[in-house]
This record gives C-alpha cells, sequence and structure tokens, in this order.
C-alpha cells in the first residue's frame, strides 16, 4: 500500500543551513510534525509494520539545490508520522527514509508531498 500527502509548504520549513533560535526551531519543528501527524490521520493510514517515507520538493525554477538541506525537514516529518502511530519508531527497524527528492515542474506552484509506502 502507498499514500501521496499534500503538505501545506511551498519549501521545506527547516533546512540545515538555518541559524535559527532555538526556541522558534523548537516551535517550527512541532507545527511541522503536527502537519504530517494530522495529514497521515486524515488519510486514514493504519498500524504498519514497516514503511518508506519520501519527501519531494516541487520547485518552479532551476535554481540549483542541494537535497541534503531538506533532512531537518524530512526528520520532522517521520516524528508526526510516528506521533500519529503509523509505525513505532523512525528507526531504520521500522521506517526507511529516503534522501528528499528536488522535482522541477515549470508552469504549477511550488509544493511538498510526502510518499509513505508500507515495505517487507
Amino acid at each position: 500500500m502507498r499514500w501521496t500527502l499534500d503538505l501545506p509548504y511551498e519549501r521545506p520549513p527547516l533546512n540545515a543551513n538555518q541559524r535559527l533560535h532555538w526556541a522558534k526551531k523548537a516551535a517550527l519543528t512541532k507545527q511541522v510534525r503536527a502537519a504530517s501527524f494530522y495529514a497521515a490521520k486524515n488519510a486514514g493510514i493504519p498500524i504498519c509494520d514497516r514503511v518508506r517515507v519520501t519527501v519531494t520538493w516541487f520547485v518552479r525554477t532551476t535554481t540549483r539545490r542541494d537535497a541534503d538541506n531538506v533532512v531537518p525537514t524530512l526528520k520532522a516529518l517521520c516524528d508526526g508520522l510516528v506521533d500519529a502511530g503509523v509505525v513505532d519508531d523512525d528507526t531504520p527497524t521500522w521506517m526507511e527514509k529516503v534522501m528528499p527528492v528536488i522535482t522541477y515542474r515549470p508552469g504549477q506552484p511550488a509544493s511538498m508531498q510526502l510518499l509513505i509506502e508500507v515495505i517487507p
């Protein structure tokens, strides 16, 4: 089984190059976790033994971007899936995290999606 969750972001809210005050970063992380929690609950994703998670950032321009910078957002999204009860933990035993994907889509709005796939 697989689910594609549309996220309420045009760009990653957390990135590896940010230098935020710890309180602002904590609040932003909490908000990202809540976004994936509610998206998973609304999609009706059941408890799974093991999943593969991929975040895709759809961009409108060909500006060079580093996929590594999206990893903090991926981490918070995965924590939200654990909060939603999709899997027991976000360790490799229960969750395989794929490096974020950045896809150029000219003429369409920037957006982000989270793909969750059940794997053996």
